[in-house]
């Protein structure tokens, strides 16, 4: 599975969680298992060619309808900022879904 996530430098460590229009950078990360098997950085989200399974987005104001018409899943990261607390959430499913977020507000 294929997890996509804006953020705001290229350091796996460091980075967290940006909005889509100020993305410095975009990481995407190989999961499968329950783990993390392999993360990469890009300047540009359109220079993945693989398949996306999931987008993950800090808020619902995001504009994720290009993401949606391709059949990707959108969750929000209410509160996690840093990777490594996003993928904790979302193994524990802990992440909410866009669209029932976006339909309650």
């Amino acid at each position: 599975m294929l997890i996509l996530i804006p953020v705001d430098c290229n350091d796996e460590e460091e980075a967290k969680i940006s909005a889509i229009d100020s993305a410095k950078s975009w990481v995407l990360l190989d999961f499968d298992e329950g783990r993390v098997h392999n993360t990469s950085f890009y300047n540009t989200h359109e220079e993945i060619d693989d398949f996306i399974d999931v987008l993950i987005v800090k808020d619902t104001s995001e504009h994720v309808w290009n993401f949606e018409e391709q059949g990707i899943a959108i969750l929000i990261a209410p509160m996690q900022r840093y990777i490594e607390d996003i993928m904790e959430a979302f193994i524990f499913k802990e992440l909410h879904d866009y669209s029932n977020s976006v339909n309650k507000a």
